[in-house]
């Protein structure tokens, strides 16, 4: 059977996409833990919403593209070079894509005019703190990304969809998930 650790982190540090080791208390640590959290923080949300859901679409396809943009934050600079967009590294067209979805939504309510209270819903609620450790991943990565990345502009307009996704959940009440019931024995 396989083990699920290696064992090579154990002296404090994290090996780089491409090669490389940097402590684990680095800033392009700190930066790829945000940007993590938002990952998870993306999923508690689409928990939340009923499966297969316009909502659950879009958290995934979010999800999916913070793939890319840890794999651009996991790699050391000189290895830069050696990433893909779209697929290693935050595109121009990642970061259209999200705006569409941003003007999409906010056509379909009334956007307000004033400060937002979060907790309207449980929904909007886990996507305004989804939208919060997305704020923090933009600090976070702001130092450790190269001059002309795509990933601070992903980032900032990723924290207005969800912000988006937040009001529009509040406007119109999106089907969520049936919670499974568990059999006691």
């Amino acid at each position: 059977m396989a083990t699920l650790w290696t064992g090579k982190g154990d002296d404090g540090t994290t090996g780089l996409l491409f090669g490389g080791r940097v402590p684990k208390s680095s800033p392009r640590l700190e930066a790829l833990g945000a940007a993590d959290e938002a990952q998870a923080a993306l999923g508690v949300a689409r928990a939340e919403v009923a499966g297969g859901s316009e909502l659950d679409v879009i958290l995934t396809a979010l999800a999916r593209d913070l793939w890319i943009l840890m794999a651009e934050l996991a790699t050391d600079p000189e290895n830069r070079p050696k990433l893909v967009a779209g697929q290693t590294l935050v595109s121009h067209d990642m970061v259209l894509a999200v705006e569409q979805v941003i003007v999409d939504v906010s056509g379909r309510f009334d956007v307000p005019t004033e400060f937002v209270v979060p907790g309207q819903d449980r929904t909007s609620a886990l996507l305004d703190v989804a939208r919060t450790v997305v704020r923090r991943a933009e600090r976070a990565a702001l130092p450790v990304l190269a001059q002309g990345s795509e990933a601070l502009p992903y980032l900032n307009r990723l924290s207005s969809l969800l912000w988006t996704l937040a009001r529009w959940a509040e406007d119109e009440p999106l089907p969520t998930r049936t919670p499974r019931s568990v059999p006691l024995t």
